[in-house]
């Protein structure tokens, strides 16, 4: 087990970015196809193929998913995953020739860096040539280069975020997140409340409690970002239908809302894809709580694998400067 959504068999994931302009993409790959679902909470989602997981619609496989960055712009990578895996001969049967089935969804950090190079074809093309299933880069890579959190002042006053995975085991049943986090709001560990990124006062030395501001009967002038979204993928080899798989996204939000405040706000695009395997048997109940786990603990790594990018701090550097 490498703590990693790759420890679900059959899972691969690549990531390509261009650090200068502080922007990427990354691709999770099932050459032989998963059950998928997805289910969209935040205000703001930037999405592709997403009508086609409905239950009631006929393509029951996917063979990738993608989450990228460059907002709107970002989702033309999806084409050169497709190129990838059609050249590979891997896709839905359709007559003549064989249709990938690529879903995504992208986040918005045009704020930082270059926002006129965005993602493209040859990028997700790359991020599949980079895909392999040993253990997953985090922090500041892929999708999540340009990833930033707690932007209730804007992006003056907010933290790097970037790309966190986990994975359990339970007897033959794994479970496996992967999340890009780019948050309107603070991440904070469940177990003892702590902030671990988020919005900044002025002197960029201490949290001022996002919550609380949009919680508080005095209004607090805000100058909030509009454009967020905190991206994840669940995968299990567990033998789910399309509609078990809808269920697991559902549930896997829990994941999102238990570390961040607020979550699946109006200014956030909150996307969940799941993908089943479908090797082993597994109670729906214990799949759906080891999916809000997983989670927790990829938007957890997420911030605390982050580095410093464009002048915006990370997790590691607020706490190197507390023990000067």
């Amino acid at each position: 087990m490498n703590n990693s959504i790759t420890d679900v068999t059959g899972i691969r994931v690549g990531h390509a970015q261009n650090w200068e302009a502080g922007t990427g993409c990354t691709v999770i790959i099932i050459e032989k196809g998963a059950v998928a679902g997805v289910d969209v909470r935040g205000g703001a989602p930037g999405t592709r193929e997403t009508d086609l997981l409905d239950p009631v619609n006929m393509v029951q496989k996917v063979h990738a998913i993608y989450l990228a960055g460059g907002s709107a712009f970002g989702i033309d990578g999806a084409s050169g995953v497709m190129e990838f895996l059609e050249e590979k001969g891997i896709g839905f049967e359709a007559g003549t020739v064989k249709v990938p089935i690529v879903p995504g969804a992208v986040i918005f950090d045009l704020n930082v860096g270059n926002p006129y190079i965005r993602p493209d074809r040859e990028m997700g093309y790359q991020a599949c040539l980079n895909a392999d299933e040993q253990t997953v880069k985090e922090g500041c890579i892929g999708a999540g280069t340009g990833a930033t959190v707690g932007k209730y002042y804007g992006i003056s006053r907010c933290m790097k975020g970037g790309i966190g995975t986990a994975s359990v085991q339970v007897n033959d049943l794994v479970v496996g997140a992967l999340v890009v986090v780019n948050a309107f709001g603070d991440i904070i560990d469940p177990k003892t409340g702590e902030i671990l990124a988020g919005t900044l006062n002025t002197e960029k030395n201490q949290f001022v409690h996002t919550d609380r501001l949009l919680t508080n009967p005095v209004f607090i002038d805000s100058d909030p970002f509009l454009q967020n979204t905190t991206l994840g993928v669940v995968a299990t080899n567990a033998d789910l239908n399309k509609a078990e798989a809808k269920r697991l996204s559902m549930s896997a939000h829990d994941g999102f809302a238990r570390c961040i405040l607020p979550s699946h706000t109006i200014y956030d695009g909150d996307t969940v894809f799941s993908l089943a395997t479908g090797i082993v048997r597994a109670d729906v109940s214990k799949l759906n709580a080891l999916s809000v786990h997983v989670v927790s603990l990829a938007v957890q790594r997420a911030v605390l694998q982050a580095s410093t990018m464009f002048g915006i701090p990370s997790h590691n550097e607020l706490k190197r400067k507390e023990s000067l």
